[in-house]
Protein backbone atom coordinates (compact mmCIF):
# COMPACT_ATOMS: atom_id res chain seq x y z
CA UNK A 1 0.00 0.00 0.00
CA UNK A 2 1.37 3.43 -0.97
CA UNK A 3 0.20 6.95 -0.36
CA UNK A 4 -0.36 8.99 -3.50
CA UNK A 5 -0.77 12.72 -3.91
CA UNK A 6 -3.09 13.81 -6.73
CA UNK A 7 -3.49 17.40 -7.89
CA UNK A 8 -4.43 19.34 -11.02
CA UNK A 9 -1.37 20.33 -13.04
CA UNK A 10 -0.86 23.67 -14.74
CA UNK A 11 -1.23 22.07 -18.18
CA UNK A 12 -4.76 20.77 -17.54
CA UNK A 13 -3.67 17.21 -16.74
CA UNK A 14 -4.02 15.59 -13.33
CA UNK A 15 -0.69 14.77 -11.68
CA UNK A 16 -0.19 11.81 -9.35
CA UNK A 17 2.97 11.09 -7.41
CA UNK A 18 4.10 8.61 -4.81
CA UNK A 19 6.31 10.44 -2.28
CA UNK A 20 7.83 7.27 -0.81
CA UNK A 21 9.21 6.32 -4.25
CA UNK A 22 11.36 9.27 -5.38
CA UNK A 23 10.60 10.30 -8.94
CA UNK A 24 7.54 8.06 -9.25
CA UNK A 25 5.17 10.49 -10.94
CA UNK A 26 2.44 10.06 -13.54
CA UNK A 27 -0.45 12.00 -14.98
CA UNK A 28 -3.75 11.61 -16.78
CA UNK A 29 -6.48 13.55 -18.51
CA UNK A 30 -8.75 12.90 -15.53
CA UNK A 31 -8.19 12.24 -11.85
CA UNK A 32 -9.26 8.63 -12.35
CA UNK A 33 -6.85 8.16 -15.26
CA UNK A 34 -4.02 9.64 -13.21
CA UNK A 35 -4.75 7.12 -10.43
CA UNK A 36 -4.72 4.21 -12.87
CA UNK A 37 -1.45 5.46 -14.35
CA UNK A 38 0.28 5.96 -10.99
CA UNK A 39 -0.67 2.42 -9.94
CA UNK A 40 1.08 1.14 -13.07
CA UNK A 41 4.05 3.43 -12.40
CA UNK A 42 4.36 2.16 -8.81
CA UNK A 43 4.24 -1.47 -9.98
CA UNK A 44 6.91 -0.78 -12.61
CA UNK A 45 9.10 1.15 -10.17
CA UNK A 46 9.05 -1.63 -7.59
CA UNK A 47 9.56 -4.32 -10.24
CA UNK A 48 12.64 -2.48 -11.59
CA UNK A 49 14.12 -2.19 -8.10
CA UNK A 50 13.57 -5.89 -7.46
CA UNK A 51 15.10 -6.87 -10.82
CA UNK A 52 18.19 -4.83 -9.93
CA UNK A 53 18.28 -6.40 -6.44
CA UNK A 54 17.84 -2.98 -4.83
CA UNK A 55 15.84 -2.37 -1.66
CA UNK A 56 12.26 -1.18 -2.03
CA UNK A 57 11.71 1.92 0.12
CA UNK A 58 9.19 1.50 2.90
CA UNK A 59 6.10 3.71 3.02
CA UNK A 60 7.11 6.41 5.49
CA UNK A 61 4.87 9.38 4.98
CA UNK A 62 2.06 10.67 7.10
CA UNK A 63 -0.43 12.90 5.37
CA UNK A 64 -1.71 15.97 7.16
CA UNK A 65 -3.94 18.78 6.00
CA UNK A 66 -2.87 22.19 7.24
CA UNK A 67 -5.34 25.06 7.23
CA UNK A 68 -3.68 28.40 6.50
Amino acid sequence: MRQVVVYPGEDGFWVAECPSLPGCISQGNTREEALINIKEAIDGYIEALQEDHLPVPQERFETLVVVV
